[in-house]
């Protein structure tokens, strides 16, 4: 199958898990993007295929501000193509123990981060979205991925006995909110705006449920090659399947 094929991508969460995964997918790609930045807190830490880039907190509006300086310098007049809120948080709870610490905290990094980056990163998506000769939409035109999780939709309510962990599922359901609103609003300019649950690749919340990061990494992949404007504004899981808010 052919795979995704896009000029310049920014990753947030490289630090490892999911995002180390997706990014070193990303360069396995039959045409690897001419320009990938991955975002990660540290820098110096795991290795990670190179370039790197100076988004290291999603939640510090300087970082972000870098961060886009710096890929304005790599991409130009071309704009950024695709950007995939990765980075993520969680802190495990119940409704007898969650505090308005935890919400907090998870709110920040796994809502307020994507929609902070997001309206930074949109002059850049805007002129990717104009450039001469794109059509439709994709994700090798303009796109925001915003990983997500089966744990935040109301609809599936999913692995409620075994884990409730109020923040996390609170935090993923306002960032599939915030995925519709990106879609509704950035729709018309020509940019693809999705939610997607990577599977549980952390470890598993009952024997049988767990999905390995290269499972994972694959099928996200698979699925954003083939989205288009019908898929604008929508919640897909790594399998490609349509899952429900």
């Amino acid at each position: 199958m052919e795979g995704l094929g896009v000029g310049s991508v920014l990753l947030t969460g490289c630090d490892g898990g999911l995002g180390l995964g997706l990014l070193k997918g990303l360069l396995e790609q039959p045409s690897p993007p001419r320009h990938l930045f991955a975002a990660c807190l540290d820098p110096q830490g795991k290795p990670r295929p190179k370039p790197s880039c100076p988004l290291a907190d999603v939640t510090d509006p300087n970082s972000i501000k870098a961060a886009v300086g710096k890929v304005r310098e790599e991409v130009g007049s071309a704009g950024l193509n695709l950007l995939i809120n990765n980075a993520c948080t969680t802190r495990r709870s119940t409704l007898a123990t969650e505090t308005a610490e935890n919400m907090t905290l998870v709110y920040t990094t796994n809502t307020i981060g994507p929609l902070q980056t997001s309206q930074a990163f949109l002059p850049l998506l805007m002129e990717a979205a104009e450039a001469e000769g794109q059509r439709g939409m994709s994700c090798s035109r303009a796109a925001i991925v915003n990983i997500s999780s089966i744990l935040g939709s109301i609809g599936a309510v999913e692995a409620w006995e075994e884990r409730q962990d109020i923040c996390y599922r609170c935090s993923k359901a306002a960032l599939n909110m915030l995925t519709k609103c990106l879609a509704l609003e950035y729709g018309g300019s020509g940019i693809l705006c999705v939610s997607v649950d990577p599977g549980c690749v952390t470890p598993p919340l009952e024997q049988g449920m767990v999905t390995t990061v290269e499972e994972s990494v694959q099928g996200v992949l698979r699925l954003l090659a083939r989205l288009s404007a019908t898929s604008n504004g929508t919640f897909w899981d790594w399998r490609g399947h349509s899952l429900p808010w």
